[in-house]
């Protein structure tokens, strides 16, 4: 698939579902946006990019913290819905900026911060826009990933790249922890520290929230029902479907 249709892909699937995402919980909570909250502590001046904002929950997070956040994403459909809830909140540092990962539409060192969750996944090129990310940052400047970790085994990692891709057709892939630390080290970016965190993610919501159709929302369970059970104790699959996923949590610093 080329770089414009797997836009196309990921344009489609989410300007379908903005609203969704700001009502959901899995992307409106997470012990993560405390981290993200902290690093900010005495940054009042600072500028700040939310890359892959979808929804928009950590622009209003850590927007009373900063002097501006631009919200940036490739849906319009997200960032309409980001405009709308900012000023519902009255968060009038936040603008928002539509566009790719890969091709960020800035100056060199204009911000202090890039923080991006649950949005890397998606991303055609992770590397590509690594590089793009230490570029917009200011030496010193700080960048922080939030994102769904792929354990690193063959077999529990071919589940979960089966599943999620059943579920939204726009996923491109969860990586590794080691593949992670490789493509921060090659983008020029340097890792300060990195944490683990466990996602539980109740089945019905998951697959509504992306409108997922019957076929594949059929094809995850029977998937689950025919894996073994080495699979289902690392995931803690449930009857209903649910299950838990871990989550990557990395600062780092060009």
């Amino acid at each position: 698939m080329t770089s414009t249709a797997h836009t196309q892909v990921v344009q489609k699937q989410f300007g379908e579902q903005a609203s969704a995402y700001l009502s959901s919980a899995v992307h409106a909570q997470g012990t993560e946006f405390a981290l993200l909250q902290a690093e900010l502590a005495g940054q009042g001046s600072a500028r700040l990019l939310d890359l892959g904002c979808g929804a928009g929950h950590v622009s209003f997070h850590v927007a009373p913290l900063v002097k501006e956040v631009v919200a940036y994403d490739l849906s319009q459909q997200m960032l309409d819905v980001v405009a709308a809830a900012a000023k519902d909140r009255g968060l009038d540092n936040i603008r928002t900026v539509h566009g790719a990962a890969e091709r960020l539409p800035f100056a060199d060192g204009e911000f202090d911060f890039v923080f991006s969750r649950y949005s890397a996944h998606h991303w055609s090129d992770l590397g590509v826009a690594l590089r793009e990310v230490r570029r917009v940052l200011k030496p010193g400047g700080v960048a922080a990933f939030v994102d769904v970790l792929s354990p690193g085994s063959p077999l529990l990692d071919t589940y979960l790249q089966t599943v999620e891709v059943l579920r939204d057709t726009s996923h491109v892939r969860d990586y590794s922890a080691a593949e992670w630390m490789q493509q921060l080290s090659e983008s020029g970016l340097h890792v300060r520290n990195s944490s683990r965190q466990r996602l539980r993610l109740e089945y019905t919501s998951w697959v509504e929230r992306m409108r997922t159709p019957e076929v594949l929302r059929a094809a995850i369970l029977e998937l689950q029902k025919a894996m073994g059970q080495e699979v289902r104790d690392y995931y803690e699959i449930q009857a209903d479907g649910t299950f838990s996923t871990d989550v990557l949590v990395v600062f780092a610093e060009r």
